[in-house]
């Protein structure tokens, strides 16, 4: 049952301002969702009942808000219905979200943070928007590398890895799920960011990892 709950929550789990893409649907603002607009143009919504604590931060700066609002508003609620089908315990079940922006000279990233406590420990997982401000479309790892892309960056993320892991008895794992351990990125300039969740490559007892790669080592395989 543990393993199943930790499963549920890694899934669900200055500033410029871009111009916004073109919606059908209106844009929840950040009143719409509860929340209220703090310093650098971030939005924060806190809710707390006797069941649950939820503090969600997210940039009113990303060109697609539309996605992002979306995303924050799903979580959301699936978290609280989630809480509410499952027993009360002697704490609150909580969810935290908390954005990571970037931008090089053609795109814009946001890294959510999302942390879930609804199990027997905290389990954090990322969840990535990356947005091309000259096409104004989404990027996706699809889109961004080149098929086989895996094959290149997995030797090089697995060194870092193995450094992480020093100290521990059995040697650093391997990448087990492919592509899907790359999903949540972002870019600069200079580098591409990898946001790796909490158990996705190392043990759940190391924590979340963040491996930023130079453009330059990754220039085979980017778009």
């Amino acid at each position: 049952m543990t393993r199943l709950i930790t499963a549920w929550a890694a899934l669900l789990i200055g500033a410029i301002t871009f111009g916004a893409p073109a919606s059908a649907q209106p844009i929840r603002s950040c009143a719409d969702l509860g929340g209220s607009v703090e310093a650098a143009r971030i939005c924060r919504i806190k809710a707390e009942s006797d069941t649950y604590a939820i503090d969600i931060s997210y940039s009113l700066d990303y060109p697609d808000q539309q996605s992002l609002t979306d995303y924050i508003t799903t979580n959301k609620d699936d978290f609280i219905a989630f809480v509410g089908s499952i027993p009360r315990r002697d704490r609150t079940y909580d969810r935290g979200i908390t954005p990571h922006s970037y931008a090089s000279r053609s795109t814009a990233s946001v890294v959510l943070e999302v942390y879930g406590d609804t199990g027997a420990h905290p389990v954090t997982s990322f969840h990535a928007f990356n947005y091309d401000l000259g096409t104004h479309a989404p990027i996706t790892f699809g889109t961004a590398f080149t098929p086989g892309a895996v094959g290149a960056l997995d030797p090089i993320v697995q060194r870092e890895m193995e450094r992480r892991w020093v100290g521990y008895l059995d040697p650093a794992p391997h990448n087990t799920l492919g592509a899907r351990v790359y999903q949540d990125f972002a870019l600069t300039d200079d580098a591409v960011i990898f946001y790796i969740g909490q158990g996705m490559w190392l043990p759940e007892v190391a924590g979340p990892q963040r491996v930023s790669i130079s453009r330059s080592e990754l220039a085979s395989v980017l778009i």
